[in-house]
């Protein structure tokens, strides 16, 4: 299911608990051993990355996540969004078929300390890590996901707070919202 948001420490400064080393490691042996990811060094570090064979699940993700977010309330106060979470939502309520008549954009986005840089071109999505050059900046919050999910207009969401427009013309923030949208 899709989470627009982490958790947060939690506690007196304690973190949620992650998964164990040798649980993890296990389920990356077995992920590999299925052929849906492989090893890809990268310098000094091991990344992996799905197969063809992996990408193949892509839509089932997606649609699991899409019908995730039907049944996901407002976040509590100790979430967080994480980078690889956001991501997976933009790409979840991602609809190429209304992006391919808009103007390619860019969009930086900022959710606390978390920053990405949303790229739509046509039916294209491109999301990273970082800030750059877009025509529309603003930060939010996990009420990132009223808007998204349509429960609240574009200028009502800059008037309420829910979204600041740091610099672009707000009106673009429509735009955003009529490319990222997924009703509950």
């Amino acid at each position: 299911m899709t989470c627009w948001w982490g958790r947060a420490a939690t506690g007196a400064g304690r973190r949620a608990p992650r998964i164990p080393t040798n649980i993890l490691a296990a389920r990356l042996k077995e992920l590999q051993a299925a052929g849906v990811i492989r090893r890809a060094p990268r310098s000094r570090v091991i990344v992996y990355e799905l197969t063809p064979y992996g990408r193949e699940l892509e839509p089932v993700i997606l649609a699991l996540g899409a019908w995730g977010f039907k049944a996901m309330g407002d976040p509590r106060e100790e979430q967080i969004i994480t980078p690889d979470s956001m991501t997976m939502d933009l790409r979840t309520t991602f609809r190429p078929d209304v992006a391919a008549s808009l103007p390619a954009t860019a969009y930086a986005a900022h959710f606390g300390s978390t920053e990405l840089l949303i790229r739509v071109d046509g039916t294209r999505l491109d999301v990273r890590r970082g800030d750059g050059v877009a025509d529309l900046a603003f930060a939010s919050g996990p009420g990132i996901r009223r808007l998204i999910a349509g429960e609240i207009a574009p200028e009502r969401a800059i008037e309420s707070g829910v979204v600041q427009v740091l610099s672009g013309q707000g009106n673009l923030l429509h735009r955003f919202a009529e490319t990222f949208h997924l009703a509950a």
